[in-house]
């Protein structure tokens, strides 16, 4: 079984997207971050801080990326509300004719 550091980010991505899941990876990365058992330990110097970082940062621009994408959807049912609600919507009349 081949295991990418692309398909890695990908899972992790899509599930952070996911509502259902997103709390449970936030939680988990959290956790990781805090343990001291890590993929490559904290005691080594460089090394074992270059794991956390990365994982880190991964959360973070994750979370960010959310962040902006809900406050631009709202921003967009907003205007379409105000478009909607103002009486410069045009209407078009269609005349039909069976054939």
């Amino acid at each position: 079984m081949k295991v990418s550091i692309t398909s890695i980010y990908n899972w992790y991505r899509d599930t952070l997207r996911n509502p259902k899941y997103r709390w449970w990876i936030v939680l988990g990365t959290l956790a990781y971050l805090i343990s001291p058992f890590d993929i490559s330990p904290d005691f080594i110097p460089i090394g074992g801080q270059i794991d956390d970082l990365v994982i880190l940062t991964l959360l973070v621009s994750e979370l960010s990326q959310l962040i902006l994408d809900g406050f631009k959807s709202r921003s967009e049912s907003k205007s379409a509300d105000v478009n909607l609600d103002s009486e410069e919507v045009k209407t078009v009349d269609v005349e039909v004719e069976t054939v």
